[in-house]
């Protein structure tokens, strides 16, 4: 019998995956901190002699050759990719045996020109297949994230790569994804916690639609994706060691202050409502409640030094590993507590929180507290164009450092679709200081209070399931 766990990195909305017969494993696509791979593979009682990867990835640093490295597992990549580390490489139509496993390679181009799926059978049945960034549920993988030079060439190989899968594959496989669980490398959203070939062949556009159908949908809803993006790729070509997980020395309010004026960030953990009643000045504030990394990687410029501040040395420790996925390997300076520890003595900082219901009094007025009133809406491009609020400002989150100059004189009603990326935003504006006000509030109740335009009958944007609460981690548009 032949078992799959996944192993869930929700933040970057990624799934990695063990394999095994009960005795020896396999490993696709793992995560930097493969330190849960080895864990899983331990309570299982198998050994790890097989790693594999779907393609070199643009949204994580992997952690395959580090973990094949300590395990002393073969390291198989395609043999098209040029990488700068010994591996085994790895072709269309090879057959790799692991214990009573046999998997099969696959070139599946599409969201890389160089993309393997990799098909395991056992006991003369197809079980399933490891599909990377190919054939997701409901949804391919994005095509454009080698450039526009790329984007329709692959987009036309990802319709074939799937309808490949489709035809070569009994429809009783089962399909695992790499990305679609929330993850950027997702063309689409993606939906369902599992699914088949048969499944895929029933309610994925790529193998329900004609060719050009296909290509002219999913080119029509791409979006934005993450600027460390473009660091991924290098850094998972050049072979990345593991993590180092062990805590950064811990900072005092004076070196706090120092790093700040030096233009360092300075994040603190907690969520943002905590955040707005009192926080160190100058601090920002990225919440382990939301998609921090994803966040904090796609604002900072890239290479500046990061101190994190978290109320348990726990909380630290989370946000560490999750910045280790990305490449950003070692925090500068820790501290924990609170905002009156980190402070040492100086007043904290603090601003408003409100409901749309609030924003809605305030426009009535024409003013807030005798202060002009302008609106910043931070949600992406496809959000906004489902609905918006007349007369505001829209400057996507991850643009907003470098578009500051665009914000007008005022005080500042900070909106997106759920709170968590207004948060964000209020907190960057208010370090350099300007006067903001939080909307921590989801933006159907913007739609019930009349204050959109256009106000459509559905309430889901294209870019991400509608979220279960505003701070889920899942969402990709809050």
């Amino acid at each position: 019998m032949i078992t799959v766990l996944p192993v869930e990195t929700p933040g970057l909305g990624d799934r990695t995956y063990l394999a095994h017969d009960g005795a020896t494993a396999l490993v696709v696509d793992p995560q930097r901190d493969y330190d849960r791979v080895t864990a899983l593979a331990g309570a299982a009682g198998v050994r790890i002699t097989h790693v594999f990867e779907t393609h070199i990835h643009n949204d994580y640093v992997t952690g395959g050759l580090a973990l094949a490295r300590e395990v002393g597992a073969r390291y198989l990549v395609s043999a098209d990719d040029e990488v700068s580390y010994e591996r085994t490489p790895v072709r269309d139509g090879d057959v790799v045996e692991v214990g009573a496993m046999r998997v099969r390679a696959i070139h599946t181009p599409g969201h890389t020109h160089t993309h393997l799926s990799f098909a395991l059978e056992a006991g003369g049945e197809q079980v399933a297949v490891f599909t990377g960034g190919s054939l997701l549920y409901g949804t391919t993988g994005r095509p454009d994230l080698l450039g526009p030079d790329h984007t329709d060439t692959l987009a036309r190989a990802q319709w074939r790569s799937a309808h490949r899968l489709a035809e070569e594959l009994p429809d009783s496989t089962a399909v695992y994804p790499t990305h679609g669980f929330g993850s950027f490398c997702s063309a689409t959203p993606a939906a369902g916690p599992s699914s088949t070939i048969g499944e895929e062949k029933r309610t994925n556009a790529a193998l329900t639609a004609d060719e050009e159908g296909y290509v002219e949908r999913l080119l029509a809803g791409l979006d934005a994706y993450p600027a460390y993006y473009a660091h991924m790729g290098p850094a998972n070509s050049a072979g990345p060691d593991g993590p180092d997980l062990s805590a950064p020395s811990a900072a005092d309010p004076a070196e706090l202050r120092r790093r700040i004026e030096a233009g360092e960030w300075v994040v603190d953990l907690r969520d943002r409502t905590a955040f707005a009643a009192g926080h160190l000045a100058g601090s920002l504030n990225f919440g382990l409640d939301g998609r921090f990394v994803t966040h904090l990687g796609w604002l900072i410029p890239w290479g500046t030094p990061v101190t994190l501040l978290g109320e348990t040395a726990e909380d630290v420790a989370e946000a560490q590993r999750e910045m280790v996925r990305i490449g950003i390997d070692r925090p500068a300076a820790m501290a924990t507590g609170g905002p009156g520890d980190w402070a040492g003595g100086e007043p904290l900082a603090a601003y408003r929180r409100a409901a749309f219901g609030d924003l809605r009094a305030v426009l009535d007025e024409g003013a807030d507290d005798g202060e002009d009133v302008v609106v910043l809406d931070v949600r992406r491009d496809r959000e906004r164009e489902e609905a918006h609020i007349p007369g505001s400002v829209h400057i996507p989150l991850h643009e907003v450092l470098g578009r500051l100059g665009e914000i007008p004189a005022g005080r500042v009603w900070v909106h997106c679709a759920g709170g968590y990326r207004a948060g964000i935003a209020a907190a960057l504006l208010h370090a350099r200081g300007r006067d903001v006000v939080a909307v921590d509030d989801g933006f159907d109740s913007a739609r019930a209070l009349g204050l959109c335009s256009p106000a459509p009958e559905a309430p889901a944007g294209p870019e991400a399931p509608a979220p279960a609460s505003p701070d889920n981690r899942q969402e990709t548009s809050a």
